[in-house]
């Protein structure tokens, strides 16, 4: 599987792009804040002749869902996401307004995902992972051949999600990490929602909010 990250909005979110042999491709967190920002991703997808077909959401703050309707709109795919994220969907545009920022309504759920659910698309299958703390909802995506995870703001490079937003517990978000995160192979890869790639053991030796 290939990965292809792309940084969008005020918010610098990681939306990524990934694919493998069989030419189809899912996207996680589509977080394209304007049509000029979603036509980037359009390049990606189209310069490597890829087929979407499964567009998921980590959560469903603002940031991480803002290209949802672009991408309906062109690929008639709805998103994927946990049923605890609804009230964040629902309420997305008004926190967009918070910010000073501005939003159409996000697509209505394909349908809800739960802890350990194996997602496909093409030759590849990602297992969900119920990771709540940083949200209610928060999901990861593992890839055990490819031996990486998607973490969403869950987990970061030298850090963790914050915990101050509704949904969120520091607590929660801690034992999440301990029990779903780190117990997967040291050398596995994190591609967080923001900022830099890591590994579990990395985090593990050097995260302050870990160690």
């Amino acid at each position: 599987m290939k990965v292809f990250k792309l940084v969008f909005s005020p918010i610098q979110v990681n939306t990524y792009v990934l694919a493998d042999q069989s030419g189809d491709c899912a996207i996680i967190d589509c977080g394209c804040y304007d049509r000029n920002e979603f036509s980037a991703l359009v390049d990606l997808i189209e310069s490597k002749n890829l087929n979407p077909v499964l567009l998921l959401n980590t959560h469903c703050h603002l940031d991480h869902i803002f290209g949802n309707r672009f991408f309906y709109e062109k690929y008639k795919l709805s998103p994927w996401s946990n049923e605890l994220e609804e009230p964040n969907r629902k309420n997305a545009v008004n926190h967009a307004l918070l910010f000073g920022l501005e939003m159409g309504p996000p697509p209505e759920p394909a349908g809800f995902i739960s802890n350990q659910q194996k997602m496909v698309f093409g030759d590849t299958t990602l297992l969900a992972l119920h990771v709540p703390g940083h949200t209610a909802g928060s999901m990861a995506f593992y890839s055990q051949p490819d031996v990486c995870v998607f973490t969403g703001d869950a987990l970061f490079a030298g850090s963790i999600g914050r915990t101050d937003l509704p949904g969120g517990n520091f607590d929660t978000l801690l034992k999440s990490i301990r029990n779903k995160l780190l117990t997967l192979p040291g050398q596995t890869i994190v591609y967080s929602g923001h900022g830099p790639e890591t590994t579990i053991e990395r985090e593990i030796n050097t995260n302050q909010y870990l160690t």
